[in-house]
């Protein structure tokens, strides 16, 4: 049987313990105050990378993990479902602001940084299992290929060292979803009538052919 998944806070990583992987714990969560709470010029709309980064560290329910010497995908898949497991149980502690703010970034520094094949590979995977419970799951990974949602040119996924993300599924994620009808599915069974205009407009742009 597998051991409880070991998760730090960001104030524990900051002041720093005794494990051989915390310069790559320390890089991920100074990436992660450096870029993910800023803005940038490539971005292609006004605010920070990620809007949630800033307020999850700020209220400390921002949690990083490694997870190293992982045989095969399947082993991977296995432990990334027990973090799955452990953040349902500590969101359901939470009350619903909170909730949206829990993340946890699971740091896979043994995968290859130039290649992202395997670990994209992983996060399709992983994903339904993520949206079916209301979960999303992202890949960071430093040659990430994924685009922005507001600008094709820019590359928001590329970490210095490969790792998953995990949070709660939010009201603004429906472009991350409409490619997979079951995502689909998932998202409109939670959203269906307070989905933002926005998004609703996005969606419209998607279903209806131009010119019509």
């Amino acid at each position: 049987m597998r051991s409880e998944p070991r998760l730090w806070s960001a104030a524990e990583v900051s002041a720093g313990f005794d494990h051989p992987r915390l310069p790559e714990l320390r890089k991920i969560l100074d990436w992660s105050r450096e870029f993910l709470t800023q803005g940038h010029p490539e971005l292609g709309r006004h605010g920070p990378v990620c809007p949630f980064s800033a307020p999850s560290l700020r209220r400390d329910l921002f949690y990083l993990a490694v997870q190293e010497d992982v045989a095969d995908i399947d082993s991977t898949a296995e432990v990334l479902s027990a973090f799955r497991t452990r953040f349902q149980e500590l969101a359901a502690t939470l009350p619903s602001a909170s909730r949206e703010l829990l993340t946890f970034i699971v740091i896979l520094p043994d995968f290859d940084h130039d290649d992202s094949t395997e670990l994209d590979a992983l996060q399709r995977r992983l994903k339904e299992e993520h949206v079916s419970d209301g979960l999303m799951i992202g890949q960071f990974h430093p040659t990430c290929a994924e685009p922005g949602l507001w600008n094709q040119d820019f590359r928001p996924l590329r970490s210095p060292v490969p790792l998953l993300a995990i949070r709660t599924m939010l009201a603004f994620d429906l472009p991350f979803l409409w490619d997979e009808a079951g995502h689909l599915d998932s998202y409109l069974e939670r959203f269906a009538p307070d989905i933002p205009a926005r998004i609703r407009s996005r969606m419209i742009d998607r279903i209806v052919p131009a010119g019509r």
